[in-house]
């Protein structure tokens, strides 16, 4: 695959799955929206690296790592805001932290939350 390809590749993986975290927002499963969420900064956070860096992507799951490594200039908002939903991630994908996780995940969390997931999505977009 070129590296346009795999560009592609990860930006229409994130839009799936970004739709899907939407759907998963709006019928209140605000737990797997807010980890998909994760995924679709993940992916788009690849295309970055792909794009800026190298075509072989970092095996990290940690979108702070994945944005430096790939060249991004972060403000403090960003930077935190990575670092935060990169715990998504691990809360709830871990059955020790799933439960716990789950009980913050009130309407307005997820709303707090996915608006964040929202304006990272089309900055990181703007970047690729």
């Amino acid at each position: 695959m070129t590296r346009d390809e795999v560009i592609r590749y990860w930006i229409e993986a994130a839009e799936e799955n970004f739709a899907s975290s939407q759907n998963m927002y709006d019928s209140g499963e605000y737990m797997w929206a807010l980890f998909v969420g994760h995924l679709t900064l993940e992916k788009l956070l690849k295309a970055n690296y792909v794009k800026t860096t190298d075509i072989n992507v970092p095996r990290t799951h940690d979108l702070y790592k994945l944005a430096i490594r790939g060249g991004l200039e972060l403000s403090e908002k960003h930077k935190d805001d990575l670092q935060y939903i990169t715990l998504f991630n691990i809360e709830a994908r871990y059955e020790e932290y799933k439960k716990e996780f789950s009980k913050k995940c009130t309407k307005n969390f997820a709303c707090k939350n996915f608006k964040k997931i929202k304006e990272l999505r089309k900055w990181l977009l703007e970047r690729i």
